[in-house]
């Protein structure tokens, strides 16, 4: 059966960065074939040039036409060669890009089956609810402040002309002091040094010293 449809091949698949590889050894080699053929053109050119027409230097000339067909042929396959590898690396870049493109989208499907999860355990009504209770207590607290500053006013029962009434008493009361001050007499002896209402006439000031003596 083998031999007639072939046996399962075991070689592992070739993969692009492998290819690449490849054809780069085979643009270097080339490289170093045409190195080899400009050295070769580099000297029969030199011969050419000191040479005198004739036989030998048809000879000279010819084997120098075929270095320069076989250098045209190698850089042709290294033209080829080197458009092949950067296809291939174009290639590379756009496999790489996918899998980094599905990897971020396997990355963001995770994140939005996580925030689901998470966002499923809120009650946006139990904020609400919350937000209005903090409402409530800011206005509660501001009552408060209000309440605390408020200044009193004077009672409405207070008569005003009473009040002035008692204000100008107290004005007089503070003259008849300074009154009695200036006289050298303090305000607290005044009532003892006005004679009693029972003497007619007040005692003379020389029966007063003698009395007293």
């Amino acid at each position: 059966m083998n031999r007639l449809f072939g046996a399962k091949s075991t070689a592992p698949k070739p993969t692009l960065g492998g290819a690449i590889s490849n054809v780069e050894t085979r643009i270097e080699s080339l490289d170093v074939k045409l190195a080899k053929l400009n050295a070769e053109l580099s000297a029969y050119q030199q011969r050419l040039g000191k040479m005198r027409d004739g036989p030998g230097k048809t000879a000279i000339k010819q084997k120098a036409l075929k270095v320069l067909q076989q250098r045209k042929m190698y850089e042709s396959q290294r033209d080829q060669l080197q458009q092949q590898s950067w296809n291939m690396e174009q290639a590379g870049m756009m496999q790489d890009n996918l899998r980094n493109t599905m990897t971020t989208v396997g990355a963001m499907e995770t994140t939005t089956k996580e925030l689901r999860k998470q966002y499923g355990k809120i009650n946006i009504d139990k904020i609400e609810k919350l937000q209005d209770e903090m409402a409530d207590l800011m206005d509660m607290g501001n009552d408060i402040q209000e309440s605390i500053s408020r200044s009193y006013d004077v009672p409405e029962e207070v008569d005003e002309e009473e009040l002035d009434a008692e204000l100008e008493a107290l004005g007089n009361e503070v003259e008849f002091e300074g009154i009695g001050e200036s006289q050298g007499v303090p305000g607290f002896m005044m009532d003892e040094a006005v004679p009693p209402t029972f003497i007619d006439e007040p005692p003379e000031p020389g029966k007063v010293k003698e009395a007293a003596g």
